[in-house]
């Protein structure tokens, strides 16, 4: 006898035997039991969660020899020919074989006729969507109004293909994808009765295998067996489906959790050895802290995550020593992996930077500690506000000077002289210090510059660049880069005379306007405004930097959070309380 493959030496024969299906089951039984029972059925549902066999058992049922019943005897004439496909009044036609009208003209004249032995004639079309546009308009007007002795029962993977004339016409039931515990339980039901030696462990690949399909699970079994015989190992279930050992799973999250750097990257290395697609380890990583972050988060998960028993068990014991949060900061660089490793050409680099970071991620301090703390330091410190907001004020970089009373000579009774002189263009020496019979006076070059702004705001903007020499009431002398904007600018009869006259002005005399090109090295020369402002500036960051590292409450906040100060920022010391 030849061998029969453990999908059809399985093959459910009641709705009692219906895995994962009890929705459409329990519905039909009610629908034979109160005589409910419609012309036309749609079976949906991926491949082999039991769409053709419900279509036998449902044939079954209404033909059975005892009696219409909610379950068929699978003992008389009736059911035994279902069972084999030899009976004469249940027709099981497959859609993708017969598409054409011509098909469906001959199931027309064959509805005329009566059935020969049973109670209905049963046509079951399996993969309907495959019919001719033209095969379903031929069969519309059979279907909304069928002889009563005749029933349809279509089954399709692909319901959205079908036209929506057929779909109005028919009762739909969706079948779902089986939870993997409910695979396990049947797949361990079925070694039982077979003898065959084997863990849960590896029944589990073998379900993870089919994908919530039964028949592809028990296809796999039964690959399984002829590899391995009667004594299935877990190693051998590995090799022989080339799926990701669970086991390395569960000690690349062990290991990321203890900060263990090295491991992580052993981890790498038997994925690379083993031969396993990295991205596909990744994957199954992401999955395994998928279901890591729902028993963090809801505990009992087992209707959530497709996991066998013992394996739940595992991780649970697992999950104990992370927080939620960590996991969620884990599983978020596992999917910034993922994306990069389907576009790099070095995918083992980025899973490895990946692990690594995940190792060495540092873990999160919960929002009600930190508030506690927080709140600590303002009943401990000194010169917090109840916002938490410091009140405390960095030290200037230098007192605050009263303005220094300037006298000025009285003004000449002559009108100032409008005369300017100006050097030659040919650059001087800038090493040359300035004369010292008229020494340079800061305060008034400053003053004077303000002066000008008030006046003419772009003459004060070129002055800005512009080295003091000498400044007084006397004469003005300016050095400026020899060949510069700002020098030949300057240079322009109308300029200096307007500038000449300000200058006059401010310091109530006749004041002389000189201007200096200057070369080559300019160390030991005044500043212009713009070097003094930017060293000043500097120089108070500093200081604002200095004072802020060593307040205490800033120091506690640095230890607390684990930061740096990036930049100090002088705040408005009008809101000081």
């Amino acid at each position: 006898m030849s061998y029969l493959v453990l999908a059809r030496k399985w093959r459910p024969q009641t709705f009692r035997d219906l895995i994962g299906q009890e929705h459409v089951s329990q519905t039909l039984q009610n629908a034979i039991d109160s005589g409910r029972i419609a012309h036309a059925f749609l079976f949906t549902g991926a491949r082999g969660v039991g769409k053709t066999s419900s279509a036998r058992i449902l044939a079954k049922a209404l033909n059975c020899e005892q009696g219409t019943s909610t379950e068929p005897c699978n003992s008389c004439s009736a059911c035994t020919e279902i069972t084999a496909g030899t009976s004469v009044d249940v027709f099981e036609i497959d859609g993708a074989s017969n598409t054409s009208v011509d098909d469906i003209r001959e199931l027309r004249e064959n509805v005329k006729y009566l059935p020969s032995r049973c109670r209905y004639k049963i046509f079951i079309i399996d993969e309907v969507h495959m019919l001719s546009t033209n095969a379903f308009n031929a069969l519309l007007k059979t279907l909304e109004e069928p002889p009563p002795h005749v029933k349809f029962i279509f089954a399709t993977t692909e319901p959205h293909k079908l036209p929506i004339t057929i779909l109005s016409r028919c009762q739909r039931f969706d079948f779902k994808r089986i939870p993997l515990p409910k695979i396990v339980d049947r797949l361990r039901f079925i070694v039982d009765q077979e003898q065959v030696g084997i863990s849960d462990g590896a029944l589990a690949m073998i379900a993870r295998k089919g994908d919530g399909s039964m028949r592809d699970s028990l296809s796999t079994l039964d690959q399984v067996l002829a590899f391995c015989g009667e004594q299935v190992g877990d190693e051998d279930v590995v090799a022989l489906l080339g799926v990701v050992d669970r086991r390395l799973l569960q000690d690349a999250a062990r290991l990321i959790f203890a900060r263990d750097c090295r491991g992580v990257l052993d981890i790498v290395r038997q994925v690379d050895g083993f031969g396993y697609s990295m991205r596909h380890f990744g994957q199954e990583l992401i999955d395994q802290f998928r279901t890591l972050v729902i028993l963090k988060a809801v505990g009992d998960a087992a209707e959530l995550a497709e996991l066998s028993a013992g394996e739940l068990a595992e991780l649970q014991e697992l999950v104990e020593c992370v927080t939620l949060g960590d996991l969620q900061r884990h599983l978020t660089l596992l999917l910034r992996a993922d994306v990069e490793m389907a576009q790099s050409s070095f995918p083992r680099l980025v899973l490895e930077m990946a692990l690594l970071k995940m190792a060495n991620l540092a873990p999160v301090i919960p929002v009600d500690e930190l508030l506690a703390r927080i709140q600590s330091l303002e009943k401990q410190g000194n010169g917090v506000v109840a916002s938490g907001r410091p009140t405390w004020e960095a030290p200037r970089s230098r007192q605050a000077e009263p303005p220094a009373i300037r006298t000025r000579p009285v003004a000449s009774s002559a009108k100032p002289s409008p005369a300017v002189e100006c050097e030659a263009d040919s650059p001087a020496s800038a090493s040359a210090a300035p004369q010292t019979e008229t020494p340079h006076n800061g305060g008034d070059w400053e003053g004077f510059v303000t002066f000008v702004r008030g006046k003419k705001p772009l003459l004060a903007a070129l002055l800005e660049h512009g080295r003091p020499l000498r400044v007084s009431a006397q004469i003005v002398e300016l050095g400026y880069g020899a060949g510069s904007f700002q020098y030949n600018k300057l240079k322009d009869a109308d300029v200096l005379a307007d500038l000449t006259g300000l200058a006059q002005a401010y310091f109530r005399g006749a004041t002389t306007l000189q201007l200096k090109p200057l070369s080559g090295n300019v160390d030991g020369l005044p500043p212009t405004l713009l070097e003094k402002k930017s060293l000043d500036q500097s120089a108070r960051e500093q200081e604002l930097k200095a004072a802020a590292v060593n307040h205490p409450l800033v120091a506690a906040a640095l230890e607390i959070f684990d930061g740096v100060i990036e930049s100090v920022k002088e705040g408005d010391v009008s809101n000081k309380v």
